[in-house]
C-alpha cells in the first residue's frame, strides 16, 4: 500500500507515520527527515537546502522529487511507502504517479490531516522552544504555512476525484486520530 499523508507542516504526520511503520511494517518516505539529514551532512546541498529552509521557503522539486526516487524500491520492498510532506504540488503529484508507474504501483490512499492554524502555530512554538529546530522557528513556519496552504489547496481535487481522499479530523489526541487514520486504510471509514 501507498499512502500519503496529506497536512500542514506540525500537523501530526510525522507521529502517525512512524505509527504505522511500526504497526503495518511500511517505510516512512519524510521529505523533512530527508532534507534535515542533507543538512546535518553538511554537503554542498545540504547546505544549499539550509538556507532556502532557514528563509522558510520551500526546496526546489527537482531536489525533493529526486530524494523520493532515491527512497522508493526499498519502501516498495518493504510492502509500500507512507508519502509525508510530499506531495506538495500538482507537478510533484504528477511526477511522482510517473515514479510509482514506473514500479508497476500508485498511490493507495491520501489522508488528509485537518488541523486550525492557530492551534499549529502553538505546537510549533512549543516544538521550537523544546526541540530547537530550525525550520520551526515560528517565523519561519508562518511562511511555509501560508505557502502549504496556497500550494497544496489544488491536490485535495486532484486526489478527490480519484477516489483517494479520506479527511481525517487531525486535532483529536493521538490515538483517536490513529483509530480514524486505521479506518480509512482498512476501508472502514464512514
Amino acid at each position: 500500500m501507498n499512502l500519503i499523508l496529506f497536512g500542514p507542516p506540525a500537523a501530526g504526520k510525522g507521529t502517525q507515520a512512524k505509527r504505522l511503520v511500526e504497526q503495518r511494517g511500511m517505510v516512512q518516505l519524510s521529505t523533512g527527515d530527508m532534507l534535515r539529514e542533507a543538512i546535518a551532512s553538511g554537503s554542498k546541498l545540504g547546505l544549499e537546502c539550509q538556507a532556502i529552509m532557514s528563509r522558510g521557503e520551500l526546496v526546489s522539486d527537482v531536489i525533493v522529487i529526486a530524494l523520493i526516487e532515491s527512497r522508493l524500491k526499498e519502501a516498495e520492498d518493504a510492502g509500500g511507502a507512507i508519502f509525508d510532506g510530499f506531495p506538495r504540488t500538482i507537478a510533484q503529484a504528477e511526477s511522482l504517479d510517473g515514479s510509482l508507474a514506473r514500479l508497476g504501483k500508485q498511490i493507495d490512499r491520501v489522508v488528509r490531516l485537518k488541523v486550525d492554524d492557530a492551534a499549529l502555530m502553538e505546537r510549533i512554538s512549543k516544538r521550537y522552544a523544546e526541540q530547537g529546530r530550525p525550520d520551526d522557528n515560528p517565523d519561519s513556519f508562518k511562511v511555509r504555512l501560508d505557502a502549504y496552504n496556497r500550494n497544496t489547496a489544488p491536490l485535495l481535487p486532484y486526489y478527490s476525484a480519484r477516489g483517494l481522499l479520506t479527511e481525517v479530523d487531525g486535532m483529536g489526541s493521538i490515538e483517536t486520530v490513529a483509530a480514524a487514520i486505521d479506518a480509512a486504510l482498512d476501508g472502514t471509514a464512514t
